[in-house]
Parts: structure tokens; C-alpha cells; sequence
């Protein structure tokens, strides 16, 4: 039976408080979105808590410097999930179509819900003079470009830095919802063409990417258990930026090639439809847990692969393994390019943090380097906007290794619109006009001496 206090509980007040939760162990934990939001999996509202901590998470750099100054209180003396509580709140009142009054009628129930009844009077209050003064607020606190894009100020120095002509562009496509992209498997002898028809018959729309074969767009995003052919392979979830990856790595039959950062297996994925008759394909991964989705991609799309845990930063890791004739390096990051998908990226990347990850691109570039066949090819590619992870390791290869050449841009793969050649590799920037995720990718060859 449900209890009485909760039975009194104002509907939607249990899905905001759910919500909040996520965003506390976001924001005041360090927990990934992915993470925080896997405990709502099983909820009925679960679509619903995850749009609303989604979206306070986009928002939670613009919102929480307001709310802290109505709070009026240091932030040590403020409970963290009662803080979260008020951001998430704060978000349905100024970006949600609720009447703000029922919103915050709905956060003091919340507050009841997460074990804080002593708070209801806190949550009132401050809630209330939110919505009276937020107007006010806002203008102040937008003068500055990073409390109103919200991102976080070391982003937009380093953006302002390197992208001074985009960064408004960028920003803006930081806070946007992404598109539901889809891949079509077409090693089948499906077109998109005929599969747009096939949504189509299935209540769905959606239009071909010009630039990139066998890529289409939703006109609205849906459950992958709604696309047709998705369990059984012939289509699978994957931004057009990201399409790239296999083909820039101009496979031939026969080969042996190696994705050294292989989780969640989007790509290896690719590389077996792009070609079929690979010789040998091994997938790495460092995290086994991470390399189990890889597998479960690879029976969903019924092709095999040999997969190993294993981390390329460690030397002679695969010592044993030979010489391959491709390798595909999609390195960790910063994700910075794809925070239209991840806007916990906003809250837990720090700039701190680029420096070790920049060691670790360079480290784990070398190893791959050092299994590339004389004649192979290597794809270097991060999700990163930030020339220090991108530029800078492979240059410094470039430099360091005499056998290392640069390669050019595949003939039949066309760049896409907007993209901007740099010295060593070709940047897409988010909103720009292919419209994808931010991406990085440089194609290296190695000759002999």
C-alpha cells in the first residue's frame, strides 16, 4: 500500500524529486547523467525525470548562481540535494510551459519525498521570490557569456582562445537538443530511401544527409524499440560526425585492422558494415564492463569480432598481436564536443583536467602508432574542440616519428559542410552546417625510414 504522506504528495511531485536526485549526484557527487539517471530506469516517468534533469542540467550554470542569491546562505550551511532540488525546480519554472505557482507547489512536495520536511518552508520561500524576481536577476547575471550560455568559464576562455569566430555558434549548440540520427546498414542492400519509406509506414519521419551515405534524421527522436530493423542490425543510432570513423579508415578486403578505444562499439560496428571481409578485426578497451557493450553491439548486429581488455597507455600491451594494416584511435577526451548530448560534461570537466588527458592522447597514440603496418593508415579522432588534444598529439608525432605522414582526406568521403581544414586533421565544430557533434580527425600513414 502507499503510504498516507505520500498519497498526499501532489502529482508529479515524486518524478521532480527523482529528477533532483539525479542532478544532486551530478552535480554534487561527480556521478555521469548516465549513472545518476540509471536508478529511474524502471520508473514509469522515467522519460520524464530524465527530460527534467536533462534539462537542469544544461541550464544548472545559468540557473544556480541566481538561486544561490536568494538563498542567502554560504553553500556549506545548504543541504546539496536540497540545493539540487531548488536548480531543478528553478529550470521548470523559467524553461518548462508549467504555470510557476504549480511548479513550486510541486517542489515543496518534492521536498516532503526526499526526506526534508523541515525544508518546505525554505523551498517556498525562495521559489516564490524566484518567479517574482527572476527577470531582474537573469538580466544581471547574463551580462556575463558564461553564466548565459551556461557553460563553464574555463570553456569559454579556451573556446574564446581557439574559436573567437565560432564561439557564439558553439555555445549555442552546446544548450540545443541534439538530433536522433540514425546509420543504415548498407552492406545489407537496403537504401535510405527505402528505409525513410519504411519509418514512414511506421508513423515516422525523416530526411537523408546528402554528405554522408547511409545517414538519415529523425524529425523526432525515438525509442530505438520503435525503429524498424534496430534489433536485428540493419540500423543502428550513431551522429553523422561520428560516421566518419570507418570510412575514413578506406578499408580494403582482407585487412587486419584494430579499434583501439573501442567502447561502446558504435564504430566498431561500422568498420564491419563498411567491410564485410575484413581478415581480422580486434576491438580493445580498457574497461571491461565498457567492452561487454561492444560484444552486445556486435551480436545485435550479428557480425564477430575478437574483443580484449586492454590498455593501449600501457606499454607493449599487445605485444603479440602483430602489425595491423588500419587503426581507428578514438581517444578519451574531454568530450567537449558533445555537450548538446552530455551537459553533465558542463559540471564535471575541468580544465585541470586537459592536461592528463592530453598526456594520455599521446601516450596511447604512440602505442597504436607503433602496431601500424608499414603502407597502414590510422584515423586519429576525439570528440574534443580544443586543439590540445587534437592538433597538438598528432603534430607532435608527426615530429617525433620519421616514419609518421600525413594522409589525405579519402577520396569518395566527401567533408563535411562547414568543416575546417587545419594543418594536420579537419575540425567539426557543433552547429555548424553539417549539423553534428563536435568532432576531430587526422589520417596518418606510416612509411619507412
Amino acid at each position: 500500500m502507499i503510504p498516507r504522506e505520500r498519497e498526499r504528495l501532489a502529482p508529479g511531485a515524486l518524478t521532480l524529486a527523482a529528477a533532483a536526485r539525479a542532478v544532486a549526484a551530478v552535480a554534487h557527487e561527480g556521478f555521469s547523467s548516465d549513472d545518476a539517471l540509471a536508478l529511474a530506469e524502471e520508473r514509469p516517468d522515467r522519460a520524464a525525470v530524465r527530460a527534467i534533469a536533462l534539462g537542469t542540467l544544461r541550464w544548472y550554470l545559468r540557473l544556480a548562481p541566481v538561486v544561490a542569491g536568494i538563498v542567502a546562505r554560504p553553500a556549506a550551511e545548504v543541504d546539496p540535494l536540497l540545493r539540487a532540488l531548488l536548480v531543478t525546480c528553478a529550470h521548470q519554472i523559467e524553461y518548462s510551459r508549467g504555470a510557476p505557482e504549480v511548479s513550486v507547489h510541486l517542489a515543496v512536495d518534492a521536498a516532503r519525498e526526499l526526506g526534508m520536511p523541515r525544508a518546505t518552508g525554505l523551498v517556498n520561500a525562495v521559489l516564490r521570490r524566484f518567479v517574482t524576481e527572476r527577470a531582474g536577476r537573469f538580466a544581471a547575471a547574463d551580462a556575463e557569456l558564461a553564466v548565459r550560455s551556461a557553460h563553464p568559464q574555463w570553456l569559454v576562455d579556451e573556446l574564446a582562445r581557439h574559436w573567437p569566430g565560432q564561439i557564439d555558434s558553439i555555445l549555442e549548440a552546446g544548450n540545443q537538443h541534439p538530433p536522433m540520427t540514425l546509420r543504415v546498414d548498407l552492406s545489407r542492400g537496403a537504401s535510405v530511401a527505402q528505409y525513410i519509406e519504411e519509418l514512414a509506414g511506421a508513423g515516422r519521419v525523416a530526411r537523408a544527409l546528402e554528405w554522408r551515405p547511409g545517414a538519415l534524421v529523425l524529425e523526432h527522436a525515438a525509442p530505438v524499440s520503435a525503429l524498424p530493423g534496430f534489433r536485428e542490425g540493419r540500423v543502428s543510432v550513431q551522429d553523422a560526425g561520428a560516421q566518419l570513423a570507418a570510412p575514413l579508415l578506406d578499408l580494403r578486403p582482407g585487412q587486419r585492422v584494430l579499434d583501439a578505444c573501442a567502447a561502446p562499439g558504435g564504430k566498431t560496428a561500422h568498420i564491419l558494415q563498411q567491410q564485410p571481409r575484413v581478415a581480422d578485426l580486434l576491438a580493445v578497451d580498457k574497461d571491461p564492463s565498457r567492452l561487454r557493450r561492444v560484444e552486445e553491439t556486435l551480436q545485435r548486429i550479428g557480425r564477430g569480432a575478437r574483443c580484449r581488455v586492454a590498455d593501449l597507455a600501457e606499454p607493449g600491451v599487445l605485444t603479440g598481436e602483430g602489425l595491423f594494416d588500419r587503426i581507428l584511435v578514438d581517444a578519451p577526451c574531454s568530450a567537449t564536443g558533445v555537450i548538446r548530448r552530455h551537459p553533465d560534461i558542463k559540471l564535471l570537466r575541468r580544465a585541470e583536467d586537459l592536461g592528463p588527458l592530453a598526456e594520455l592522447q599521446r601516450r596511447i597514440l604512440a602505442a597504436a602508432f607503433a602496431l601500424l603496418a608499414p603502407g597502414g593508415r590510422l584515423v586519429y579522432a576525439t570528440c574534443s574542440l580544443l586543439p590540445q588534444e587534437n592538433e597538438a598529439p598528432v603534430l607532435e608525432l608527426l615530429a617525433r616519428e620519421p616514419r609518421a605522414r600525413r594522409l589525405p582526406w579519402p577520396d569518395g568521403v566527401e567533408l563535411p559542410p562547414g568543416a575546417h581544414r587545419l594543418e594536420a586533421g579537419v575540425q567539426m565544430l557543433p552547429g555548424a552546417a553539417a549539423g553534428t557533434d563536435g568532432f576531430y580527425y587526422a589520417c596518418l600513414g606510416r612509411g619507412s625510414i
